[in-house]
């Protein structure tokens, strides 16, 4: 066995690679560069867990990043137990090669209570008066008081919301080469974040993201050093290629205006009644489950999403098998958005009606992905005080509300979920090894070429 380091930049396309990422450029001079080609919805959690597994959605069951859980009459979104994922994992097949082979997992996704022999993901602490505090799970549990001993605390707020940037991919940077040193795992799982930020608030073509590539490439680079100078082998993956996009598309307004929808109506705002309703949509960027109470309304609601401006295609019982998504967590129907459209989770009509989550990064309150987490709202004066009043409100013990986030989806610049429409723009492989170079990469394949590079001779 050889040791292999996998990291995960997200963002990355191979259109990217280049004068801006010349640590990575030059891993692909030395070995390999290929497209992937993706699955459907190329989103996170879908992604990670069909190349950890070599399955499609349909065969691991991670659909979307989150889904209508049935028997709660619930959407839940950001789930960590690696229980949800179906399938044999990556180090499960290595280690039943050899019985020496261990996996350290980290920060990917579904990342509690798997088998791999260390994982770490972030995971806040909630006090009971309210407050969310910064803090990491961890497996095994004093894995946690190491990384914290040595790295000081891990800076949520700067994986994600409207601070989110480089310190959070250079903090998991350093927990990487910690654990590497430590406890020298056979295969590390690293995912670097970054880019996502900047390419969601900008996309793709904004001058600014040159900078960013070059930090990000930074932090991929130390992680790189120390792996070639321990003759561990290289992947470099990524999820998704982020492409611009200029139509936010409100599906749940077109089924609340077309009487699909319920909510209800309380003290915090309207609040989605998915239990109640006939028809709703779970909008995972540019694509969305929409789920259909009555079998016999299916036909109606899919006629009326496919006229729906920005819709690019709505796959349903006769589609979904070929896109990889018949499974019985996906919606009735799945919408896919246009190249230029993404789709927002909003359903209320009032924006003086919208749930009080709604202003806050609050990514599990939510019933859909909110991008709009990543801003501060532009259209409210002094804004950046009535964050920092909030802050004192929360380190002084009052309760408070980080009611600092926008209502206006035209503010997102760049949005994944859809195949790309070029390769080039697509989730990209760079390999540090000659051997086993091809055109292209399915990504259900990434789990046999990771081991294809422990196990195989050069």
């Amino acid at each position: 066995m050889r040791p292999v380091v996998v990291l995960l930049v997200v963002g990355l396309t191979p259109r990217l690679v280049g004068p801006h990422t010349p640590r990575l450029a030059a891993l692909a001079r030395d070995g390999w560069l290929a497209p992937v080609t993706p699955v459907l919805p190329a989103v996170t959690c879908a992604v990670q867990s069909t190349y950890l597994t070599g399955l499609p959605p349909a065969g691991h069951g991670i659909v979307a990043n989150g889904w209508y859980f049935r028997d709660l009459a619930e959407v839940w979104f950001w789930r960590q137990a690696n229980t949800l994922v179906a399938g044999e994992k990556v180090w499960e097949a290595g280690r039943a090669r050899d019985r020496a082979f261990t996996c350290a997992k980290l920060f990917w996704w579904h990342n509690m209570y798997s088998t791999a022999d260390w994982s770490v993901t972030p995971r806040p602490a909630y006090p009971a008066d309210g407050r969310k505090l910064p803090d990491i799970y961890s497996s095994p549990p004093e894995l946690r008081r190491e990384l914290l001993d040595g790295l000081g605390p891990f800076p949520l707020f700067q994986f994600w919301g409207p601070g989110a940037g480089l310190v959070s991919t250079r903090w998991i940077a350093a927990a990487a080469l910690q654990v590497m040193g430590r406890h020298r795992p056979t295969l590390t799982l690293v995912y670097l974040p970054h880019l996502d930020y900047p390419l969601q608030r900008w996309g793709p073509d904004d001058p600014r993201l040159a900078a960013e590539l070059a930090a990000v490439d930074a932090e991929a680079g130390r992680v790189i050093d120390r792996a070639r100078a321990e003759g561990a082998e290289v992947l470099v993956l990524s999820e998704y290629g982020i492409g611009a996009v200029s139509r936010p598309v409100h599906l749940n307004r077109v089924l609340r205006a077309a009487g699909f929808l319920a909510v209800q109506d309380n003290q915090v705002g309207e609040l989605l009644d998915a239990g109640a309703a006939r028809a709703f949509a779970v909008a995972d960027h540019q694509l969305a489950h929409v789920y259909v109470k009555r079998p016999e309304e299916v036909p109606a609601v899919r006629r009326l999403l496919e006229a729906v401006p920005g819709v690019e295609r709505v796959l349903g019982a006769a589609e979904k098998p070929a896109a990889g998504l018949d499974h019985p967590r996906a919606g009735e129907l799945v919408a896919v958005a246009a190249r230029d459209a993404w789709f927002t989770y909003y359903y209320w009509t009032d924006d003086r009606r919208a749930p009080d989550f709604a202003r806050t990064v609050d990514i599990h309150r939510k019933p859909g992905y909110d991008p709009v987490e990543l801003f501060l709202d532009p259209a409210r004066p002094f804004i950046k005080l009535r964050l920092a009043a909030r802050l004192a409100q929360k380190f002084l013990g009052f309760r408070y509300v980080m009611d600092v986030i926008p209502l206006d989806a035209a503010l997102v610049k760049g949005s994944h979920g859809r195949p790309p429409d070029d390769p080039a723009d697509g989730a990209v492989v760079i390999s540090s090894r000659r051997a086993g170079a091809r055109d292209h990469v399915p990504a259900t394949s990434v789990k046999d070429l990771i081991l294809e590079t422990v196990f195989e001779r050069a």
